[in-house]
């Protein structure tokens, strides 16, 4: 049984679904399906069909079955799952570490403009002024 407050590990492919279901709000099958083709032209409409009820399944998803064309949502805020997402990186791959995974991740992954911009927060000027 899936405990809501922990979230699933969600796979590349399911990873790829939430991020259209958060940039488009809830959505039919159709709809999410129109929004990935846009990137993966041969991503047929079975496939995220099938896709999308595996992630309900899972609790990645809710789906309102009020229509016929059930409607699609992702479980959680998108900032709720990231969250969930690093926590568990930081855990598993930097040993708890949060600082080794900023550290990594500015060792060649972030450009000026970027490293600038976050200097500017850790500064306390989230304005940039």
């Amino acid at each position: 049984m899936t405990n809501p407050d922990v979230p699933a590990k969600p796979t590349p492919s399911e990873l790829e679904m939430l991020r259209l279901l958060w940039q488009l709000g809830p959505a039919a099958a159709r709809q999410v399906h129109e929004a990935a083709v846009e990137t993966r032209p041969d991503m047929a409409y079975a496939n995220v069909l099938r896709l999308l009820q595996v992630m309900h399944a899972k609790g990645l998803l809710s789906r309102d079955e009020s229509t016929r064309a059930h409607v699609y949502a992702p479980a959680q805020p998108q900032d709720s799952h990231q969250s969930s997402l690093i926590k568990d990186l930081i855990h598993k791959a930097f040993s708890g570490s949060g600082k080794e995974l900023v550290l990594a991740a500015l060792r060649g992954h972030v450009s000026k403009k970027d490293r600038e911009e976050i200097q500017r927060i850790l500064n306390g000027d989230k304005a940039g002024n």
